[in-house]
């Protein structure tokens, strides 16, 4: 394995790692406010939820287009 290779599988594996991480802490705060606004207004807890899990998604799906970008550009390194 050549050296340029081997940086570029641990770059990727970095670059995986920082997304997962940021992914992760921001559905995190999304659902410490979303409780936070349940327990506020008990009465629309409802469309808090539906608003949560939809921006939950696309935390993920940002995630998971990040790793999928790193393992192309280790393949391809």
């Amino acid at each position: 394995m050549e050296m340029g290779n081997s940086l570029a599988h641990f770059a990727a594996g970095i670059g995986a790692g920082l997304a997962v991480m940021g992914g992760a802490a921001g559905i995190g705060r999304l659902a410490a406010a979303a409780m936070d606004g349940s327990a506020r207004q008990p009465q629309v807890a409802g469309e808090i939820r539906t608003t949560m899990i939809i921006a939950a998604a696309l935390i993920e799906g940002v995630t998971l287009f990040a790793e999928v970008v790193c393992i192309l550009l280790a393949v391809k390194g």
